[in-house]
């Protein structure tokens, strides 16, 4: 029985506060709305407390231990090494706080506010939530609907305290003997690693011909190279049929390319990819149309098919992607307070915390030339970098594709450390329509990672100064 319910009449509604929500809701404040936002789980969704932030502190963990036992060729060598996993969970767990206690901060700054409870659309203009036995209507000129994704449970792998999804894999109390990871994405491949580096046996099993299909062969290759070295058994073309979980661990069925495998391991971490939160949302109360996949349909300024209903971030079309989710906040708050505002995907990167990291915007080659594009690509090889070769990381290139009339940059893909922070410069050039020669004649500090830029527009124009033309 739900007592209590009261109606509250509001400009804007935000279901869902991770980094599409809260973005959102923050925005339109700014521009004059009165805004609830409305989260069931903890402030910063997914992201921040169960995926992009915690993941990456324990890979930037992984990278440290992993440094500390291997770096004699810079004659530095230590006796012993010791990794204390439950503090390093700690850790982990303190940036999660800051974070989400920082969101909470904003939105209170921004006078939004913020309730807690599950939100069910009752009417095309109004939302019940419901907390515990109390519940509350709130009626909205605009809502818009940011409630995530989840990781895809798998039939022949229902979750249990052996078979993980990524949360799981992140909430660990101690670095596994042995993990078998189903998946060869970005997931599987950012996680494998990062417990490859604290000493676990990891096996991938992808059901297709390489690890992270998603990116152009020459740049997964390196990754594999990677992981190899620390140890990881890859297996590609492998469709993982069923798991058996025996007192102190499991054993994972495999058929690979045709022949049928078992291995044994402490845990299997399922990474295949996520599913849209918008089942049990009521969203036919309010006829919002959604598609097969149970994706929200949305236009350019993500709106739905019902006026004044708005939705971004994993459950519209495109990649799942925090930072895919947090632009298309700002776009549908700006549209909801008049302004002129719709999507452009031309520049939106791709990275992937791997060792070493893979990045990329805008068009790949084979991408252009499907387009018809008459385009010119140049590469610059990490090796040629002295701030790579004095950080001891040389493995990666940086490539530009360009169009061949004019020299205009539209595309461009890292391999290498830093490539997560290099991307931008490159997403910004193709964004303001920025050339080579644009590129070339910046000035780039020196020694940086950031000089690549410099020196693979070089060699675009054909005139390179550090490889040889």
């Amino acid at each position: 029985m739900v007592v209590g319910e009261f109606t509250t009449e509001v400009d804007t509604v935000v279901v869902g506060a991770g980094p599409g929500g809260y973005v959102a809701a923050i925005r339109a404040a700014q521009l004059g709305q009165k805004v609830i936002i409305i989260e069931k789980g903890e402030l910063g969704g997914v992201c921040l407390n169960v995926g992009c932030i915690p993941s990456k502190a324990l890979i930037s963990a992984s990278h440290r231990y992993e440094h500390a036992q291997d770096s004699d060729d810079m004659g530095i060598s230590t006796e012993k090494v010791t990794l204390d996993f439950a503090k390093l969970q700690d850790w982990k767990g303190s940036v999660v706080n800051k974070l989400t206690g920082g969101v909470e901060g904003l939105l209170k700054a921004n006078k939004v506010e913020i309730v807690k409870g599950e939100a069910l659309f009752v009417e095309k203009d109004e939302v019940r939530v419901n907390s515990g036995y109390e519940s509350t209507r709130y009626k909205f000129n605009n809502c818009i609907i940011a409630t995530g994704s989840s990781p895809i449970e798998l039939p022949t792998f229902k979750w249990s305290d052996r078979v993980i999804s990524s949360t799981g894999a992140l909430a660990l109390k101690e670095a596994p003997k042995k993990m078998v990871v189903i998946g060869g994405g970005y997931i599987g491949v950012e996680l494998g690693s990062a417990y490859a580096g604290f000493g676990t046996e990891v096996v991938i099993l992808e059901g297709s011909k390489s690890i992270l299909p998603g990116f152009e062969k020459k740049m997964s290759a390196i990754v594999k190279k990677r992981l190899k070295k620390k140890g990881v058994v890859m297996h590609t073309e492998a469709m993982a049929q069923g798991v058996e979980e025996t007192k102190d661990g499991v054993k994972v069925k495999a058929e690979i390319k045709g022949k049928e495998e078992t291995f044994e391991a402490d845990y299997v971490l399922v990474t295949v990819g996520r599913r849209p939160n918008t089942e049990e949302l009521g969203l036919d109360m309010a006829g919002i149309e959604t598609t097969d996949r149970g994706l929200i349909k949305v236009d350019k300024q993500c709106k739905t098919n019902v006026d004044g209903i708005y939705a971004i971030g994993d459950i519209v079309a495109g990649p799942a992607l925090a930072h895919k989710a947090s632009y298309e906040g700002k776009v549908a708050a700006e549209t909801i307070s008049g302004e002129h505002a719709e999507v452009d995907y031309l520049a939106m990167p791709a990275v992937v915390f791997s060792d070493p990291e893979l990045a990329s915007v805008g068009l790949t080659e084979s991408e252009a030339k499907e387009q018809g594009y008459d385009v010119k690509v140049a590469q610059f090889p990490f090796a040629a970098s002295g701030r790579a070769l004095s950080l001891n990381d040389t493995d990666g290139f940086m490539k530009l594709v360009t169009r061949k009339e004019d020299g205009l940059v539209i595309g461009a893909q890292i391999a290498g450390t830093g490539a997560s922070d290099m991307i931008s410069e490159l997403g910004l050039a193709i964004e303001a329509g920025m050339t080579a020669e644009d590129i070339a004649l910046t000035i780039h500090a020196h020694p940086t990672l950031g000089e690549i830029a410099m020196e693979t527009a070089e060699v675009a124009l054909g005139m390179p100064i550090h490889i040889a033309k």
